[in-house]
Formats: structure tokens, sequence, C-alpha cells
């Protein structure tokens, strides 16, 4: 099964940090990370997606963090 994960930040290392550590878990980057401005917050906002291949079959009660 490939499963998918988008993870969102505030535009701080806490992001880079977040992206990092699922690289370290064996994710891949799965295209290229996005920005928008949170104009009701006054900050910017990363996206990046990324995806692993994993064994089983889905089920929305897999908890995506911990694969």
């Amino acid at each position: 099964m490939r499963a998918y994960r988008l993870l969102t930040e505030d535009d701080t290392s806490a992001f880079c940090h977040k992206v990092t550590e699922a690289l370290s878990k064996g994710w891949e980057l799965y295209g290229s990370p996005t920005m928008s401005f949170d104009e009701k917050r006054g900050v910017m906002r990363c996206a990046q997606a990324v995806i692993k291949d994993v064994e089983g079959t889905y089920s929305p009660d897999i908890k995506l963090g911990q694969l």
C-alpha cells in the first residue's frame, strides 16, 4: 500500500524539522512544497506532501504519523 500525508506548519524551523523527521522514517517527498499567507494569523504557512510504501491494506483507522 502507498501511504500519503500532507505535512503543514507555520514557516518556521518546526516545518523543516517535521519534514526531516518524516524523511528519517522512510517517507519520500511527493511534489514540491507550497506556501500560503494566513491573513487571519498574519503568518506564512508551508505544506509538503510525502508518500511511503508500507505493508498491509488501507483502513481509515491507520495512524499515518506512526508508519
